[in-house]
C-alpha cells in the first residue's frame, strides 16, 4: 500500500527531531455546499532539525512506522534541500 504525502506548514519547532506540521484541506458543508476550510497538526519526524528555525515554511510529510506515540509521519528529505 502506498504511503501518503501530505503538503502543509511548519507552525512549531521548539521540539528536538520533531516538528509540528498544520495541513490544510477543503471540504464542502454538506447542506450549504459551501467549500470550508479543515485544518489538523501533524507531529513529523525530523531527524537532521533541517528545519530548526523555519517556521512558516511549507513542507511535505510522508507516513511511516510510529516513532512515538504522537509521531507516525516523517519529513520528506527532497524538500528539505530546496
Amino acid at each position: 500500500m502506498p504511503k501518503r504525502i501530505l503538503e502543509g506548514v511548519v507552525v512549531s519547532d521548539k521540539m528536538d527531531k520533531t516538528i509540528v506540521v498544520q495541513v490544510e484541506r477543503r471540504v464542502q458543508h454538506p447542506i450549504y455546499k459551501k467549500f470550508i476550510r479543515r485544518s489538523k497538526k501533524y507531529h513529523a519526524h525530523d531527524e537532521t532539525n533541517a528545519f530548526k528555525g523555519k517556521v512558516g515554511e511549507n513542507v511535505k510529510i510522508r507516513e511511516c512506522r510510529p516513532i512515538s506515540k504522537t509521531k507516525s509521519w516523517e519529513v520528506l528529505v527532497e524538500n528539505a534541500k530546496a
